[in-house]
């Protein structure tokens, strides 16, 4: 999801260019502490390109979005030491520079030696579900989700949501604990025990044939 939405991030910096399934003509719902910092943000939009070598695409008085802006520098920055970190960790040679989405791809093909370390493994996990989450907010995400009918197979309660854009189930019962227990859902308040679209056929399979 991650390395999906980061480049819509320079997409959304600059006020009035539209997301991917915006409606042309409709201006984009802004976040609800964007109006406040308008103001602020006009003055200090030349500052910041100054400073930081952002530049607006096709205007150079077009106002940057701050908070998008932050969001940019915080998932680079996240994005490059969490490399560092499972290449140190794994025994690798430090990577050359490269741009986030190449970097996310380097460490995706790193995950089977990831994943022999709980240690590590439970590191990346938590760095890139904080990024994926603060990328969302910054793009203001507004994913569309379908009641799944039928009871949770882990905690029997009727929480089940599809959501079609991700391809996964999730169950959002906050007291829901699968029986992996190297899963999320046992150690991280924000995260849900999910099933991707094939996983969940299987489950449901299970579930209905065992009735």
């Amino acid at each position: 999801m991650l390395l999906q939405q980061f480049p819509e991030l320079s997409t959304e910096l600059v006020p009035g260019r539209t997301s991917p399934g915006h409606r042309p003509g409709t201006p984009p719902p802004p976040p609800a502490d964007l109006a406040e910092r308008l103001r602020e943000e006009r003055a200090e939009a030349l500052l910041l390109q100054q400073r930081h070598g952002l530049v607006a695409p096709g205007s150079s008085a077009a106002p940057l979005r701050l908070h998008v802006s932050d969001a940019i520098r915080d998932i680079s920055d996240g994005v490059v030491e969490l490399e560092e970190a499972v290449r140190d960790r794994l025994g690798l040679p430090r990577a050359r520079r490269a741009p986030v989405p190449e970097r996310l791809r380097r460490i995706a093909a790193l995950l089977d030696g990831v994943a022999a370390d709980p240690v590590l493994a439970a590191h990346v996990r938590d760095e890139t579900r904080r990024m994926a989450r603060r990328c969302a907010r910054a793009l203001g995400d507004t994913e569309t989700v379908v009641r799944v009918p039928g009871r949770c197979p882990w905690c029997d309660s009727v929480s089940l949501r599809a959501f079609p854009d991700r391809g996964a189930v999730l169950c959002i019962n906050p007291a829901c604990r699968c029986a992996d227990s190297l899963c999320g859902c046992h150690d991280d308040p924000a995260y849900r025990h999910t099933w991707d679209e094939g996983e969940w056929r299987r489950t449901a399979a299970e579930r209905d044939g065992g009735r």
